[in-house]
């Protein structure tokens, strides 16, 4: 019951969207983010207190409310690209995309060098995997959870798979992304996700600690291929821009340990400094520091 029901509102909304001329999807954007914001009072908690821990106490409540209103704008505007970018090609998907420092990544293609794209949940992050799969003509393997709804997973990875983006669920994702490496595919990993500790390793973020995926600096070391970040953000909802920031160099030592910790120190300092420029474009209502500041989370 639960699947027809989120595929109804899936192809309404699909509907709906596709007769709403682009300044008019953004204005129901922007009302349906008020709405969250104003509605969920847990999330909104969950906003302003990463804020605070993030930033120090420096930003007042308008900050925080606008941060917090473009962090609803963002996931709702990913949602609604899912479903627009349903029936579209490829040329239309990448049409309002430019790229920032794609000569980086141009420059291993001819060097016929493998890489890894890492990023995070930050401004459009499902249009930034398939521009980015269109764009340099490859085939991208993300790590993801599978939907609960069977029938939307399925929806999800068809939509994915028509702009050559395929994924691999995060239990067994270090196989699946082994073998896409050995299939000379391209993984894309979001590391910006709370992890339990046995899992993680732990750097500084914002000069506070937290848990940190260690997979992409995993696979880096294993098969010595460089960390590409890679961030999308927009000023309007659209126009979107993909920046590739220099790579972190694989690194393989006789201390694995401190290999792998000084790759994901690496990881996390470029995030930070993304999130620093442009706050507004990163998921807050995620409990990214819950592991080590359980008391700021409601």
């Amino acid at each position: 019951m639960r699947d027809y029901l989120y595929l109804g509102l899936y192809k309404s909304f699909g509907l709906l969207l596709s007769l709403l001329s682009r300044k008019t999807t953004i204005k129901l954007i922007r009302g349906l983010a008020w709405f969250a914001y104003t509605v969920s009072k847990k999330h909104r908690k969950i906003i302003h207190n990463n804020l605070d821990l993030a930033f120090d106490n420096t930003l007042n409540e308008k900050e925080k409310k606008r941060i917090g209103m473009d962090a609803f704008m963002n996931l709702i505007d990913t949602t609604f690209g899912i479903i627009q970018r349903d029936k579209m090609k490829k040329s239309e998907v990448i049409k309002n995309v430019t790229f920032e420092n794609d000569e980086i990544v141009r420059g291993y293609q001819d060097a016929g060098k493998q890489f890894i794209f890492v990023t995070g949940h930050y401004g459009n992050w499902e249009l930034l995997s398939q521009s980015i799969a269109i764009h340099f003509d490859l085939t991208l393997v993300g790590v993801g959870r599978e939907l609960d709804s069977k029938v939307m997973d399925e929806i999800l990875i068809q939509n994915r798979e028509r702009f050559n983006v395929e994924m691999v669920y995060k239990k067994g994702a270090m196989k699946g992304c082994i073998k896409a490496i050995v299939q000379k595919k391209t993984i894309g990993i979001l590391v910006d996700q709370h992890l339990p500790l046995s899992q993680s390793i732990n750097v500084d973020f914002f000069n506070h600690k937290v848990t940190h995926t260690p997979i992409a600096s995993i696979l880096s070391r294993k098969f010595g291929i460089d960390l590409i970040p890679a961030y999308i953000s927009t000023d309007d909802y659209e126009n979107y821009v993909v920046k590739i920031y220099s790579p972190i160099k694989s690194l393989k030592t006789e201390n694995q340990e401190e290999d792998l910790e000084k790759m994901t120190i690496a990881q996390a300092k470029v995030l930070e400094e993304v999130i620093s420029n442009k706050p507004s474009q990163w998921f807050w209502q995620h409990k990214r520091w819950k592991e080590f500041h359980k008391e700021i989370y409601p």
